[in-house]
């Protein structure tokens, strides 16, 4: 079966807006961070980038539990307008904090249409590839972010540990702190990044200390981190699968629409539900 995409940001931001990480129109490789990454997956295929929804939350990334809120509900129109076109048989939600991600399942089961999101995607390979896996992290808040995801999908016995690396977004609350996009930018100028070190031993005390068998990213704004950190652990004589959510998510889209599935019925009703139960388990 053809694929047919659509891959959704998680907000967008205006052209005057001083903490923009990626275009927001354009071409739509232009819109996706990393894109020469994806390009391996998505070549050959129908996609479409939507920009995401106009941020309410501030003009800068998303960062705190409140943004997360906002961002999601924000993402759902998105969601259901993309779902009434006909035009797609999988949505792919990008950012590495999954916002809106169980309520678009909700939606796009209504119309037979899979939706993937990025931390649950690298959740889940992770638990295909050993028996658990750590998070390697941008700082505290989106650290938090991260711990209750582990624990909505259901992870917490798989999860070894989050570990925070404190590079965080440019955002005016770390106005004069080194973010993530200057370490990203940093390595693409010179090979050279504190950040990536820091991924490097912060990776390495989770598979020593803490049992992990294999390492993923926690922010979409560091997924730039994977092949070089893989590579690096690789060096050093660690053979542990390093994962991006981006990637995670695409796969999988294209794994539920092979398998002709999107979502249980009984996990995400219809409205009304054809059946219901007196029972339920948490």
């Amino acid at each position: 079966m053809p694929y047919r995409f659509l891959l959704v940001s998680a907000f967008s931001l205006p052209d005057t807006a001083g903490y923009r990480m990626r275009a927001f129109s354009g071409r739509k490789q232009d819109m996706l961070l990393n894109h020469e990454m994806l390009e391996p997956l998505l070549d050959g295929e129908e996609w479409d980038v939507h920009p995401g929804a106009p941020a309410t939350h501030g003009e800068w990334p998303v960062e705190t539990r409140e943004e997360f809120a906002v961002t999601g509900v924000n993402r759902l129109k998105v969601v259901r307008e993309a779902c009434e076109t006909g035009r797609y048989n999988a949505i792919v939600l990008l950012g590495g904090g999954d916002p809106g991600y169980v309520e678009a399942r909700e939606i796009g089961h209504r119309h037979g249409i899979a939706i993937t999101a990025c931390a649950h995607a690298q959740m889940h390979a992770a638990g295909m590839l050993g028996h658990r896996f750590s998070i390697i992290d941008i700082s505290e808040n989106h650290n938090l972010r991260m711990a209750d995801l582990v624990v909505q999908y259901r992870m917490t016995d798989r999860c070894a540990s989050i570990r925070n690396l404190e590079f965080p977004l440019p955002r005016p609350a770390h106005a004069g702190r080194v973010s993530v996009q200057d370490e990203s930018e940093r390595y693409r100028r010179d090979q050279t990044s504190d950040m990536l070190e820091s991924a490097v031993a912060e990776s390495i005390a989770a598979i020593e200390e803490d049992g992990a068998e294999s390492i993923i990213l926690g922010c979409s704004a560091a997924y730039w981190l994977q092949p070089v950190l893989r590579r690096r652990l690789a060096e050093i004589g660690w053979d542990v699968p390093v994962l991006e959510g981006y990637r995670c998510a695409i796969a999988q889209a294209k794994m539920l629409v092979d398998l002709g599935v999107d979502a249980s019925g009984v996990a995400f009703p219809k409205d009304p539900p054809p059946r219901t139960r007196r029972r339920k388990f948490v």
